[in-house]
């Protein structure tokens, strides 16, 4: 097995979204705002090659949304998830698998492409199955109306439309083991109903894919939770749940949302489960 770091694009958003209510004079420590209030954020996802299979978690924002879209994002930097795949020697035509945390836009947008046509929505990656679970399907396709606005419908249904649609089974517990793709999963319901993070046992380390349970390094403490999130006071059980397991077993935490820091673990402080070091993805890939 080898895992590759993919960079897909950077991003801003607005500090005090993210970190809810946190007062700024705290969260601007660890994760500075510039003039308008908004920090620098990534959406790096993670390539496992694992024998035949090559499993792409998350694809970022894409680049099929308007100007306008854009625009409110702020987009930086020149990563994108093509270019990312290219480095390592990979195309989108060799992605067998997707597996997406969930079904917001920054999670999924690079999954469907608007064709070269300008027909309609197709999937990105034409020789992948894309993985979701039942439950966060119908969330993600019947949307409440604070979540409306990150399911973007051609987001998600081209998906089943083009029969490249399964869905992860569950165990009912929070952690257990995959049976289709052979990894782990903790799966949350604070930020959004079913959200699955990743637990790869590579080598004689357990890489944990923090998705939105931690966006960055600065939300460790257990009350810097987003604004975003729908069911705030889970999402504070399940960090706590989460990040003792990651203490305990020395996971090696991804962090998707965190531009500067890519991979970090964590330790037992008597202020709770706080940062232990900060690692470049090729460190420990």
């Amino acid at each position: 097995m080898k895992l590759y770091p993919i960079e897909s694009g950077n991003f801003k958003l607005d500090g005090g979204a993210m970190f809810g209510v946190v007062p700024k004079s705290i969260w601007n420590r660890t994760n500075p705002a510039d003039s308008n209030n908004m920090i620098d954020l990534a959406t790096r996802c993670l390539l496992i090659e694992d024998g035949n299979r090559l499993i792409l978690i998350d694809t970022g924002m894409g680049n099929k949304q308007s100007e306008k879209f854009f625009s409110y994002y702020y987009l930086f930097g020149n990563f994108s998830l093509e270019n990312s795949l290219n480095k390592f020697g990979f195309s989108k035509d060799d992605i067998t698998d997707v597996f997406m945390t969930h079904l917001h836009f920054d999670h999924c947008g690079g999954s469907v492409n608007w064709n070269k046509d300008k027909t309609g929505y197709i999937p990105a990656f034409k020789n992948a199955v894309y993985w979701t679970n039942e439950n966060h399907w119908q969330w993600a396709t019947q949307p409440n109306p604070r979540e409306k606005a990150s399911f973007l419908s051609e987001n998600i249904l081209p998906l089943h439309e083009a029969g490249q649609l399964k869905f992860i089974s569950r165990s009912g517990t929070d952690f257990q083991e995959n049976s289709e793709l052979d990894f782990g999963i903790f799966f949350a319901d604070g930020h959004t109903e079913k959200q699955m993070i990743p637990l790869i046992k590579y080598q004689d380390k357990t890489i944990a894919f923090a998705a939105d349970l931690l966006p960055t390094a600065g939300h460790l403490p257990l009350p810097y939770v987003m604004g975003y999130d729908t069911r705030p006071l889970l999402t504070l059980e399940e960090k706590e749940k989460f990040l003792n397991r990651a203490a305990d077993e020395n996971f090696y935490l991804f962090l998707e949302h965190d531009a500067y820091n890519q991979v970090i673990t964590v330790q037992h402080t008597e202020k709770g489960v706080r940062l232990k070091e900060i690692f470049r993805a090729e460190e420990i890939l």
